[in-house]
């Protein structure tokens, strides 16, 4: 953990001792929990630390929320509480760590199936949080909700739907001048220009895609930054299955 610590502080996020045992406890309870059910096929403590952990906290190299978090190469600022959702959370990435270094968030984790929720209410009350929430809804249902529908200042997703497909399904969520930061591996550059078409639709606009590296990881890592512009349609997202099926474009 106290490379972690190390790590984080690359990101301008200073942890102290009560945040790294949350990160201890968290880590116990997804090895604990992934012996009955499948969490996570990542379980060695260092690589869960880079590639779970660290690569969740990867976007506050570019995001700052609120004061004592600025780095001159920030380029969104957000409020210390702002609503965030986390879209097809699955066992709590990138979520759960981002509450545990800002907790002052106010978090909302969403995924579709039952038991992951249900292990992410062990892990929020384990881990003794407030301003969090975790959900078992579909996107295409939670979207058309007045409580839900644009009304988070960020939606995060590490979900393997490509672009075009997670945009309709994350940025109706989002409230105009708000920001959805996509997760992902690799060259993003086909997906980006593929999901051109859908983002405009969906009121968005992509300002920047990120390319970072993992500490000691080959593999390249792409953070997809959108901002919300306008109020997505009303139309959107569409009923379950059609945004993979047909997707805008």
């Amino acid at each position: 953990m106290e490379r972690l610590r190390e790590l984080a502080a690359e990101y301008g996020i200073v942890l102290s001792e009560g945040q790294l045992g949350q990160f201890e406890e968290y880590y116990e309870c997804l090895i604990e929990k992934n012996k009955v059910m499948n969490l996570t096929a990542i379980t060695e403590k260092e690589e869960v630390i880079i590639k779970h952990f660290l690569d969740s906290l990867s976007i506050a190299g570019y995001v700052s929320f609120g004061k004592g978090q600025e780095k001159e190469k920030k380029t969104i600022l957000l409020p210390g509480d702002s609503r965030v959702l986390d879209l097809g959370t699955g066992a709590g990435f990138p979520g759960i760590p981002l509450k545990i270094a800002f907790p002052g968030l106010n978090l909302t984790l969403v995924d579709s199936l039952k038991k992951r929720v249900l292990f992410l209410e062990e892990v929020i009350e384990s881990l003794g949080f407030s301003g969090i929430a975790a959900l078992h809804r579909r996107a295409e249902e939670l979207a058309r909700e007045e409580e839900y529908r644009e009304r988070f200042q960020l939606c995060v997703s590490r979900a393997v739907a490509k672009l075009s497909v997670l945009s309709e399904y994350c940025l109706p969520f989002v409230c105009p001048g708000g920001y959805f930061i996509a997760y992902k591996a690799g060259n993003a550059a086909e997906e980006i220009r593929e999901a051109k078409k859908a983002v405009s639709v969906l009121g968005g606009r992509l300002t920047a895609a990120e390319e970072f590296s993992l500490p000691g990881q080959e593999i390249s890592r792409t953070l997809v930054i959108i901002k919300k512009e306008k109020p997505t349609g009303k139309k959107y997202p569409r009923s379950a299955g059609k945004p993979a099926k047909e997707p805008i474009a």
